[in-house]
């Protein structure tokens, strides 16, 4: 039986470049395949039409760019992804959801929000789709993936009202990555982890599209530079201690995730339970209105079973509590 794992994703999927780079980083032997190439493995393993799919030597599929981690972590410890601190483990696993779930939306919002991103993006997704076909027929494709997909930013909570909010916390993440970046090669000192994973597969994506590539490029050149790295992820050093870490970090963590992400997720996750059709919050002074998602409840599940592992830190605690996260992971 061959060792080789089989990668079924796309360049334009952040979480199939999430779950590539750690591979990468591991490196655990893969194929990466697109769907249309592997389209019979595809329908043979996918319980749902998304990638990424991995399927293992043994012939079994997996779904879902975390649990897949999760899932393959135990058998490929080396080189650790976790730091060995409790603070700064689960600060990476908190910044790992909040750029699985809030990231994405810069990223969506910012495809499909101008003409020029749909064109390229559309394009790009045409071309993946139909790899062989003319230019005619590449043109009618994106023609209809443009179409389909600027009437799905609401699926991100992107509208006339929120969008700049999600623009507004996509430069101010920037910002805060910016300083953190400047001086290390990674989020947590010189190897990746957990967070790295997941926010990076976000920003790669989005720098693919012309007006966010812009926006990096003009404020962000560390993070820009991070993002390079992480196509090929390697050890440059140590995981640093949460009290270096803490000075530049945090302040994402109080701004972006205690101050938007988590309370955005709460109110998600209270509005699926009431079975509400929409709801709104209050973020940083600003009012959020969208329809409720499941996968996000659930997903602000298992963060708060992760968090009740190390509940019992007070270290960790004191960090929640000082950026606003505490009251969100507790029930």
């Amino acid at each position: 039986m061959s060792e080789v794992y089989r990668i079924i994703g796309a360049e334009e999927s952040p979480y199939s470049v999430k779950v590539r780079a750690y591979f990468r980083y591991k490196g655990i032997p893969h194929e990466w395949l697109s769907r249309v190439e592997a389209s019979d493995l595809f329908d043979r393993h996918a319980r749902l039409p998304l990638v990424p799919l991995v399927v293992t030597p043994d012939e079994r599929g997996m779904q879902d760019s975390t649990p897949i981690i999760d899932a393959l972590e135990p058998g490929f410890a080396d080189p650790r992804i976790h730091p060995p601190d409790t603070v700064s483990a689960f600060v990476s696993t908190l910044l790992e959801e909040f750029g699985d779930e809030w990231g994405n939306k810069w990223m969506f919002h910012l495809r499909w929000a101008r003409e020029i991103d749909q064109v390229g993006c559309a394009r790009r997704l045409a071309v993946m789709m139909r790899p062989n076909a003319t230019k005619e027929e590449i043109d009618e494709v994106a023609k209809v993936v443009r179409e389909r997909m600027v009437n799905r930013v609401w699926f991100v909570g992107s509208n006339a009202v929120t969008a700049p909010q999600i623009e507004q916390s996509f430069k101010d993440a920037l910002g805060f990555l910016e300083a953190h970046l400047s001086d290390r090669p990674y989020l947590f000192g010189g190897r990746p982890s957990f967070a790295d994973f997941g926010l990076w597969g976000q920003i790669y994506t989005a720098r693919r599209d012309h007006t966010p590539r812009q926006i990096i490029e003009a404020s962000a050149p560390s993070v820009s530079a991070w993002v390079d790295r992480m196509l090929e992820p390697g050890i440059e050093g140590e995981f640093e201690p949460w009290d270096s870490l803490a000075p530049s970090l945090t302040p994402l963590l109080a701004d972006q995730v205690g101050a938007m992400f988590l309370p955005w997720s709460a109110a998600n996750a209270a509005a699926i339970a009431a079975g509400e059709e929409e709801f709104t919050v209050q973020l940083k002074g600003n009012a959020w209105t969208q329809k409720p998602q499941k996968y996000h409840a659930r997903s602000l599940g298992v963060l708060k079973s992760k968090y009740q592992r190390v509940s019992g830190d007070e270290r960790l605690n004191a960090v929640l509590r000082e950026t606003g996260c505490l009251a969100y992971l507790t029930d």
